[in-house]
């Protein structure tokens, strides 16, 4: 803990607060000293794991829209998801930024859809910005292709772009992307790039994501060279994440123990048991569904166990409310009980979702307040 504390006292200091989120450093400057101390109160939070937090969340996942243009076969929204779909009301949104804009400090702009087919999402992610809250997208990059859309993310402030692209060659796209076009997303990749190029702009960081499959790992070895000739910021490698003892997604398990989440024991068959669950989403990274509805976690898309909803009530009421603090209870005292903590990849050795998703990283240029990514 004294190394926590000369962390928070340099924080003070400098008013300055850096951290990776899936490999990509982000790095805040200039904070007020408020946020800076519920930064800490939340990490004191995620340690000790209260019943009610000492602080308010930090980050925070928000659903743009629930739909989508692809079918993507690991996607539950490919298969139908189990809930209504739609788009986020800007007013609930401008509210929800407003109620936590002392305490965010990044915005994961996307859960289960495609974000960009909001019509509002560009004016979504500029209020963001202007509340001093950074904003990190993913999109399957199909729309950048297409109109305005390409200047419109650059003009918007936004600060990391992932496209997610899961092959190189259409035969090994399509096999996870249904309905997907390479050659699309590839010129939406370059619509961007040169928008960039043009206004002179330093964000979005674009960042090429390959979720490393069993029928895609063969491409791998070419990546780097294949990220370089389309000009984007870095390259990252994803493993794929697979709910252990259900069938899901197993066939999908890729070869090499460096790219599966998690880990598989010796004999390459089953996951290994740890005795600390290291999830933060409970006291830190809430969902926000695109109707307002609030999950603890974006794996909760079903809403299995829904903690409020933002047309009830405020975020703070539901963030410090009996439902959430009950739920934290059950979490700290046996989280291998509850569904969808009991099942999930963070409850395995190499399974951690919210430090071990990624397997590498690679940057090809450097920048500066796009987060402060480095070379």
């Amino acid at each position: 803990m004294s190394s926590k504390l000369a962390q928070v006292v340099s924080a003070l200091a400098r008013r300055e607060i850096a951290f990776e989120m899936d490999l990509v450093p982000l790095r805040f400057s200039g904070l007020p000293p408020r946020k800076i101390i519920n930064w800490a109160l939340t990490e004191s939070s995620v340690f000790f794991k209260p019943s009610r937090p000492w602080g308010l969340p930090t980050i925070l996942q928000v659903e743009p829209a629930s739909h989508c243009n692809l079918e993507c076969r690991i996607c539950p929204v490919g298969r139908g998801l189990a809930r209504p779909t739609g788009d986020m009301d800007l007013a609930m949104y401008k509210r929800l930024v407003d109620e936590l804009r002392a305490s965010l400090l990044v915005i994961m702009f996307w859960d289960w859809g495609e974000p960009f087919l909001n019509p509002h999402a560009y004016e979504m992610i500029r209020y963001a910005r202007q509340a001093g809250i950074k904003v990190v997208s993913s999109t399957n990059g199909h729309v950048f292709a297409q109109g305005a859309h390409a200047r419109a993310v650059v003009e918007s402030g936004l600060d990391v772009l992932v496209f997610s692209v899961d092959g190189i060659s259409q035969e090994t796209y399509q096999k996870n992307r249904e309905k997907g076009r390479l050659e699309e997303v590839l010129e939406g990749i370059h619509q961007v790039v040169a928008e960039k190029r043009r206004l002179g702009s330093t964000t979005p960081l674009v960042n090429l994501r390959f979720i490393v499959m069993k029928h895609s790992e063969h491409e791998v070895p070419r990546l780097r060279e294949f990220a370089q000739g389309l000009g984007v910021d870095c390259l990252t490698l994803r493993k794929l994440h697979f709910v252990p003892g259900t069938g899901e997604g197993e066939e999908l398990v890729p070869s090499e123990v460096q790219f599966q989440l998690p880990a598989l024991s010796g004999d390459g068959k089953a996951p290994v048991r740890v005795s600390r669950n290291p999830c933060r989403n409970l006291w830190n990274c809430p969902t926000v569904h695109w109707d307002g509805t609030v999950c603890s976690c974006f794996m909760d898309y079903s809403e299995g166990r829904p903690l409020g909803s933002l047309r009830e009530r405020s975020f703070r009421e539901t963030w410090y409310g009996q439902e959430y603090a009950r739920l934290r209870r059950e979490f700290r005292d046996d989280w291998r009980r509850l569904p969808l903590c009991g099942t999930c990849s963070s409850g395995y050795a190499g399974g951690d979702v919210g430090t071990q998703a990624n397997a590498e990283a690679i940057f090809f240029t450097s920048g500066r307040q796009a987060g402060g990514w480095r070379k």
